[in-house]
């Protein structure tokens, strides 16, 4: 890819890549039995089919760098784990705890798994500065596919979170959240966002 790119630790990115969308299809699978919130669930129902879409892409990556997209690796197998932790955690608090509770967890697992997701990607975007100009192009198509809606993803749905806490505080909260009012696409709007919640009060 890169002369100046370790291809090792690039390939071991793009497994990651891949176990974290196929991790992500189970998690948003599972979420959307803990969705109580009709807005919250049609969201989750949208970024599950860009997951699909993601799992594909990632594997084309794969297939461009002759790298088998099932070879394992350590730091594959620790994706896994966290992958499937997170849809025991919010199986059990379903099975066990009030529907709110389920719904506000199932929040924190998908902000946890769409870290991990938006890091990827936003790793390989910087990878593919030093590409050579016959990989550059094809690389550059599948991360301008990604970007934007891992950037809502994960921006999105902290603002989920943050105001599904207030509510359960007893607080006035903003739901749907501001992020998605703005229809924020960037760290910075989301943290303008944030900041003029109150706005929406």
């Amino acid at each position: 890819m890169a002369n100046s790119t370790k291809i090792d630790q690039l390939k071991e990115l793009v497994l990651q890549m891949i176990e974290t969308e196929l991790g992500g299809e189970q998690v948003y699978r599972t979420a959307l039995t803990c969705a109580i919130n009709e807005d919250l669930k049609k969201e989750w129902e949208g970024y599950l089919e860009e997951t699909l879409k993601h799992q594909e892409l990632a594997m084309a990556v794969a297939k461009h760098l002759d790298l088998n997209p099932n070879t394992r690796s350590p730091g594959r197998e620790v994706v896994k784990s966290l992958g499937e932790s997170y849809v025991r955690a919010m199986k059990t608090i379903l099975k066990d705890g009030a529907p709110q509770a389920a719904q506000l967890f199932a929040c924190e697992c998908v902000v946890l798994a769409e870290t991990k997701d938006h890091m990827n990607w936003e790793l390989f975007g910087k990878a593919i500065e030093k590409a050579n100009a016959s990989d550059k192009n094809f690389y550059k198509e599948i991360f301008e596919q990604v970007e934007q809606q891992e950037d809502h993803h994960l921006f999105h749905t902290k603002g989920w979170c943050r105001e599904l806490w207030i509510e359960s505080l007893g607080l006035p909260a903003v739901l749907p959240p501001p992020e998605e009012i703005k229809q924020v696409e960037t760290e910075i709007g989301a943290s303008r966002a944030k900041q003029q919640r109150t706005e929406y009060l």
